[in-house]
């Protein structure tokens, strides 16, 4: 008896539709292009994850660059007097103070200092 495989060829590509949705053109329309740029799509997901960490670190320094600039010392200077205290506050940390409430942030600085 021959075995007919539609349903589950369907089902794949119903799944395959529903996750390729937004896409455009061919990249939707054709299942092999679908495939093809799904595969893609996560690769691409994959690495954008991590380059956003290294994005938001950067954000971070800069915005301590600023702000501890504007207290009279380099950004370097000030990692290394953290380090010196054992104070262990991270970059996120002492970036959302120094943008949310510098009046804290300089408090900190003073104390290093």
């Amino acid at each position: 008896m021959r075995i007919k495989r539609g349903v589950g060829t369907k089902k794949t590509h119903k799944k395959l539709k529903k996750a390729t949705k937004g896409f455009i053109h061919i990249r939707r329309a054709s299942v092999k292009k679908a495939r093809e740029a799904f595969i893609k799509a996560g690769t691409r997901a994959y690495s954008g994850r991590k380059k956003r960490k290294r994005d938001l670190r950067r954000l971070w320094i800069i915005r301590l660059n600023a702000a501890v600039r504007k207290n009279g010392l380099s950004y370097s200077k000030f990692i290394h007097l953290l380090k010196k205290n054992k104070i262990e506050l991270d970059r996120k940390i002492l970036a959302e103070i120094a943008f949310e409430r510098p009046e804290i942030f300089k408090k900190i600085v003073a104390e290093l200092k």
